[in-house]
């Protein structure tokens, strides 16, 4: 490995680490705290929000992109799309204490590998269709209403993406995709799984709750209760 590559690993965790949520909610005067995404689009407005999925996506595509410019071999290029995605989920600049890696993660996935991505994305897009379809039909709300973040928590959408990243190095290897990438999204499969568990583990250990469960239902729908 090359010092460019290390430098190039190593700027892409500190492009995934920059706390562009909390940023964006001090630009329109709010701190935000709790679900951020929930939050900024509650306190700041929905073009906010929108801005600030645009921005959580470009740092993916951004990664490979700018890997692919620098004509890296694939080992760092790969290597760069996990640490971006390292960098959101345990930001140096918010006490490692970041997000949970899944939009950043598609991003860098669907810019390095389309096709296996695309095989990956059938069970994300089918738990977030199950989430989403009946707000749509409900005919007792406005199109503000269905179009409101937040709700009552979704199993389907956090399961559905988790199925995902498990799909994506099996589509990866499947469709011919280097070992080098099949393992590197493997790795993310892990790391997002482990983000999912350790995210606010210690309250819950705090609170007695049982722990089996507890991981059981983070693993599977990313909340501690159902």
């Amino acid at each position: 490995m090359t010092w460019l590559d290390m430098i190039f690993i190593f700027g892409a965790y500190l492009l995934g680490s920059v706390p562009h949520l909390h940023l964006l909610g001090l630009a329109c005067g709010k701190r935000l705290s709790g679900d951020l995404h929930h939050e900024l689009w509650r306190q700041c407005g929905r073009l906010v929000w929108v801005l600030a999925v645009f921005l959580e996506l470009a740092r993916g595509v951004l990664t490979i992109l700018i890997g692919r410019w620098l004509h890296l071999n694939i080992a760092a290029i790969v290597a760069g799309g996990v640490a971006v995605v390292v960098g959101q989920m345990w930001p140096s600049f918010r006490r490692f204490d970041g997000e949970k890696g899944n939009s950043i993660g598609a991003a860098v996935a669907v810019t390095l590998t389309p096709l296996p991505f695309l095989v990956a994305l059938v069970p994300m897009l089918t738990g977030l269709l199950i989430r989403t379809i009946p707000r749509f039909l409900n005919k007792g709300q406005s199109m503000s209403e269905k179009l409101r973040f937040g709700g009552p928590p979704s199993l389907s959408f956090p399961l559905g993406m988790g199925i995902g990243f498990a799909v994506l190095p099996l589509a990866s290897w499947w469709l011919g995709q280097p070992l080098t990438v099949n393992v590197g999204y493997a790795v993310l499969f892990l790391l997002i799984m482990l983000r999912r568990t350790t995210a606010g583990l210690k309250a819950d250990i705090a609170a007695h709750k049982k722990l089996l469960p507890v991981i059981v239902n983070r693993l599977l729908y990313d909340r501690a209760e159902i």
